[in-house]
């Protein structure tokens, strides 16, 4: 299946832009997962980020920019260790430039986070 939300950008000096679309906790039928838990739909977005950049032959630690869209910046906090320790499955010790933004709503009712960001590929 191919994963939702990924462009191409410009290809300068032998490097690849991919602006990755927002990206939540949905499944393969586009249902969000685990309504409610924070930490489980933070790493089922993550896990949707990693499969949109492979499709695009990339690696998570290529993404140079991460947005993150919280509907709950208190819940965040609250479990930030167990979302450290997920972030760290996936990118080790690597830290992209990261913001962290509070909005009222997103897209799907059930959605709690909204990661999306922007990766850069040496060719």
């Amino acid at each position: 299946m191919k994963p939702s939300g990924y462009s191409h950008g410009i290809e300068t000096d032998g490097r690849r832009t991919i602006y990755l679309a927002g990206q939540i906790a949905a499944d393969a039928g586009g249902n969000v997962i685990a309504p409610g838990d924070i930490v489980l739909q933070f790493d089922k977005a993550l896990a949707n980020l990693q499969e949109t950049l492979r499709f695009a032959h990339a690696n998570m630690t290529d993404i140079v920019k991460l947005l993150i869209f919280v509907k709950d910046k208190a819940l965040y906090r609250r479990h930030l260790k167990q979302i450290g320790s997920i972030y760290r499955n996936y990118f080790g010790k690597y830290f992209p430039a990261m913001s962290l933004v509070e909005v009222s709503a997103l897209f799907e009712d059930d959605a709690l986070i909204e990661i999306e960001g922007i990766a850069v590929v040496n060719e």
